[in-house]
């Protein structure tokens, strides 16, 4: 049995792997031909840091590899033995806590290498290292409180319940609804500095658009992401009363006003069609369909691994194989959120225009130097937005191999 769980999680790993030399080759490739979208400096840059980042990537999935077999081949046993508690819901608290402490001190080289060097490099990164630090140690206390505590629940349901994964999946997915509740309000202000809008003029059209769209948020506020990253973003954030319209201060910076209220108008698409209901549902699904498979595993499972049936071992096996479910359901969530996100770009360019949309999306693309053209494995596994050089096509840009089109949309 040791040799077929891992011989399934090589296979996972495998296609991965396949898919991300794919990648690197076909991005390889396609830098050496006339830049499109971006200007030319901006399309090359792009490219190497894609390349560069897979090629960590490359590395990661093999370092994950050897540690999962670890894992199964000694490590459970090796953590299952330095606990000495026998009250059951404890030792699952300290098990898993320790758990995933381990996995993220070895993962730990990969984040600061990324951050610190390869970020940095292309200019994306600003980000210095006692933020970072403070950032670990915000996360990691929120890690220890709420996590352990979540972890303590599902304890005390697997030892209450018989059919203790059906109810498991209700406590986690009624807390993953509590999380994106208060995130933006309780959770996101530990990390970043809110700002009430200041411009009155662009926070008066903002809340036109929200009316028209029949949305009422908390608020329209500007995030300092700046001190840690050059990218441009924005998002509506929160469930009910809780929602707000978050703008990046590097979006703010960059894009005009008109571009600004189009990237809005695309996101109000998303809830104008539910697509924020509809990814919540789906994610229920994928997380019952979890819960059912690792509610119902063989007990003699666990005497083939070698490893002990407590409690804490089928939340573990849920933790390690789970990104192989998440993987296999990916391409399916996927190719809906594509055709969703065709419908957003839509609703977006009535907001405002097709020409204010394909701006902001080329400005977008040049700021956070996104390469514009993957490999269609690439788009098929893991993309859940269309490629950029199909969503411009989508709003009438002629796609050009000139700089011209790259501070003016090349409209047909």
């Amino acid at each position: 049995m040791l040799m077929v769980v891992s011989a399934i999680y090589t296979l996972y790993a495998l296609v991965k792997f396949y898919a991300t030399v794919m990648e690197i080759g076909f991005v390889n490739r396609a830098k050496k031909t006339k830049a499109v979208i971006l200007g030319t400096a901006n399309f090359i840059k792009a490219a190497n840091y894609k390349v560069a980042s897979s090629k960590m990537e490359l590395v990661n999935i093999l370092y994950d590899l050897l540690i999962f077999i670890w894992w199964i081949g000694n490590g459970l046993n090796m953590l299952d033995s330095f606990i000495t508690t026998q009250n059951e819901i404890l030792r699952s608290v300290i098990f898993i806590d320790l758990f995933i402490v381990i996995n993220y001190l070895f993962n730990l080289p990969f984040d600061l290498y990324k951050t610190f060097s390869l970020d940095k490099e292309f200019g994306f990164s600003n980000i210095d290292f006692k933020t970072y630090l403070v950032d670990q140690v915000k996360a990691g206390a929120l890690f220890f409180l709420f996590g352990s505590l979540v972890v303590a629940l599902i304890s005390w349901i697997m030892l209450t319940f018989a059919n203790w994964w059906i109810w498991g999946f209700v406590a986690v997915f009624v807390i993953i609804l509590f999380i994106n509740m208060v995130y933006p309000t309780l959770i996101a202000p530990i990390f970043n500095k809110f700002t009430p809008l200041q411009n009155e003029d662009l926070k008066n059209s903002i809340e036109e658009l929200l009316q028209k769209a029949g949305l009422k948020s908390s608020g329209v506020f500007s995030l300092d992401a700046s001190k840690r990253d050059s990218r441009l973003n924005a998002y509506f954030g929160g469930l009910g009363k809780s929602k707000r319209v978050v703008l990046f201060d590097t979006l703010i910076e960059k894009l005009d006003k008109k571009e600004l209220l189009a990237v809005l108008g695309h996101e109000l698409g998303h809830f104008k069609h539910k697509d924020i209901i509809k990814n919540i549902l789906s994610s229920g699904v994928m997380l019952f369909v979890m819960f059912a498979i690792f509610g119902n595993l063989p007990k003699d499972l666990f005497l083939e691994l070698g490893i002990s049936n407590g409690i804490y071992m089928n939340i573990i096996l849920f933790l390690m194989f789970s990104p192989i479910l998440s993987f296999l359901f990916m391409p399916i969530f996927g190719m809906i959120s594509r055709k969703n996100e065709y419908a957003a770009d839509e609703y977006g360019s009535e907001c405002e225009s097709k020409e204010a949309l394909s701006s902001a999306l080329m400005k977008l693309a040049n700021e956070n130097r996104s390469f514009p053209l993957s490999h269609p494995l690439t788009i098929f596994l893991y993309f859940t937005h269309p490629p950029l050089v199909e969503r411009l096509k989508r709003l009438g840009v002629d796609i050009k191999a000139s700089e011209d089109c790259v501070q003016e949309p090349c409209l047909a």
